[in-house]
């Protein structure tokens, strides 16, 4: 058995364990899971996130839109996991298909979900043997909270020449971010990255006390990025102005235009005020790994699909 084959092996068994756990940390906090639609009529029409088309619907690219419509019918306690799709979407970190977990909380903000984030991925840690410190691509993290907050504007000014507003006004922001600021977050504890400009901030709701901000995070884990988190927008109304907006920037970018979810809009009017995350299986297993390459954590890569590849499986001898 080569060294490749014995690695596979190791980290399917290792995702199995993360998935396991997970499940139990949700049904131990009496959470409902559940299982929505993957193929859906309207994608959420974010400007930098491309659907791949099924049959007259798209494969979706998150469950957001059906889970807040499970929100919006009283069900408070909700997460599921689930398969994603997201077109052109290939790299060390990224595959065109993923693995998700999403949850949703009713009555909570985005400074609950932080503190819930803390707990399920250090039980998770501990619950697959990795325990409160993990090694990760030479880094040593400690996972016990309280775990280091730096908000956007804070980053772009510790870390960059230019300001967050400033770097979207020049097209430079997801350059900055992706180049000088993610690489150092999280190197020796978990990092919370936080109030994000809300043009960043698609369906999240602005902060009472600085409306030009946004109450999203994300989560930094040794420069991996592996959650994206947010108090929930409600407003429909100001939801429908921002997929306009969004459908405006895909048009000026010359990328397809995805009708809006009218049936989501239609029931934010009795969703409650919430908070939701959108958590990465396949980067957690990599961070338990300690792999910066994504094809170590899963069973097949989509190149091993392709019919050029013939009938080859990374196989392990019986």
């Amino acid at each position: 058995m080569g060294y490749r084959q014995v690695t596979i092996e190791k980290n399917l068994r290792l995702r199995a364990l993360t998935i396991q756990a997970v499940r139990r940390f949700f049904s131990g906090h009496d959470y409902l899971e559940v299982e929505t639609p993957i193929r859906i009529p309207a994608p959420v029409p974010e400007s930098h996130i491309d659907a791949i088309p099924s049959g007259g619907d798209y494969l979706h690219t998150s469950p957001e839109v059906c889970m807040k419509r499970l929100l919006a019918a009283g069900y408070e306690r909700i997460f599921q996991i689930c398969k994603c799709f997201r077109a052109a979407e290939r790299g060390d970190r990224h595959l065109p298909e993923l693995t998700m977990l999403e949850w949703y909380t009713a009555r909570r903000d985005y400074a609950h979900m932080m503190a819930q984030c803390e707990r399920l991925i250090r039980y998770v840690a501990r619950e697959v043997g990795s325990g409160d410190v993990i090694r990760y691509r030479g880094y040593t993290i400690d996972l016990r909270p309280p775990w280091q907050r730096i908000t956007v504007a804070e980053a772009f000014e510790s870390f960059t020449a230019m300001s967050a507003e400033a770097a979207l006004d020049a097209d430079r922001y997801n350059e900055l971010m992706a180049l000088q600021i993610e690489p150092r977050l999280g190197r020796q504890i978990p990092t919370f990255l936080y109030d994000y400009p809300v043009r960043c901030a698609a369906l999240a709701r602005k902060k009472a006390d600085n409306p030009s901000v946004a109450e999203r995070f994300e989560l930094y884990i040794g420069g991996l990025e592996l959650c994206n988190a947010f108090s929930e927008l409600t407003d429909p109304v100001e939801q429908r102005r921002r997929f306009e907006r969004a459908q405006a920037d895909r048009t000026a970018n010359r990328k397809p235009v995805y009708p809006l979810p009218e049936p989501f809009l239609a029931a934010m009017g009795d969703m409650p005020p919430s908070a939701g995350n959108a958590l990465g299986i396949d980067r957690l297993v990599m961070l338990f790994a300690d792999t910066d390459c994504i094809d170590d954590v899963v069973a097949f890569t989509p190149e091993e699909l392709s019919p050029d590849q013939g009938t080859h499986i990374r196989s392990i001898n019986p």
